[in-house]
């Protein structure tokens, strides 16, 4: 009797990545996406996946300090990454503000988080963590941006709500924010 043949996308691959400054070693599938092993392995669900095609921007996330459409890459490929998701966002903050969630959890918000709850800019949610990712890293590289730059910056991410006014004006705030305070986003 022979065994059968492991199929070469059923075979696990070991990925070894920080995740928001926690190291993981796991087994995988080829075929299991960035986007999946946050939010199934790791229990990272605040990476959302949209369209699954990488043009909501739903599921951003850094990669080795980066935005990347982590359901357009595999887990294994992000072997030896530094990746940071939303939950990690408050950790790079110069200064975060520490709060209780409804499960009695103790979180730390980074501005960016704060502005947008300020701003009504979470809508319902669904697309908040790619925008704020996408916003991280487009205030890191340009703290004092317009009106217009910030609206191109985010114009890869998708609102279902089309609550974008509020998620500009939340961005806007937050650069006037961080630059009053003399730090970037991180």
């Amino acid at each position: 009797m022979s065994e059968a043949a492991v199929r070469p996308e059923e075979a696990l691959y070991e990925v070894d990545v920080v995740v928001n400054g926690v190291r993981y070693v796991r087994q995988v599938e080829a075929r299991t996406t960035l986007a999946d092993f946050l939010r199934e392995e790791l229990g990272l669900t605040g990476t959302h996946i949209g369209c699954e095609q990488g043009a909501c921007g739903a599921c951003t996330v850094l990669l080795d300090g980066r935005s990347a459409r982590s359901c357009l890459v595999y887990a294994v490929q992000a072997d030896g990454a530094d990746v940071v998701t939303v939950e990690g966002l408050g950790a790079l903050a110069p200064r975060a503000r520490r709060v209780t969630l409804d499960d009695g959890r103790e979180v730390e918000l980074h501005p960016l988080q704060e502005v947008f709850q300020a701003h009504h800019a979470l809508q319902c949610g669904y697309c908040t963590p790619g925008f704020l990712i996408a916003a991280f890293e487009f205030l890191r590289d340009n703290p004092r941006p317009t009106e217009a730059e910030v609206r191109a910056a985010l114009s890869g991410n998708l609102c279902r709500c089309t609550g974008y006014q509020n998620i500009v004006d939340a961005v806007l705030d937050a650069a006037r924010r961080l630059a009053e305070e003399g730090a970037g986003p991180a």
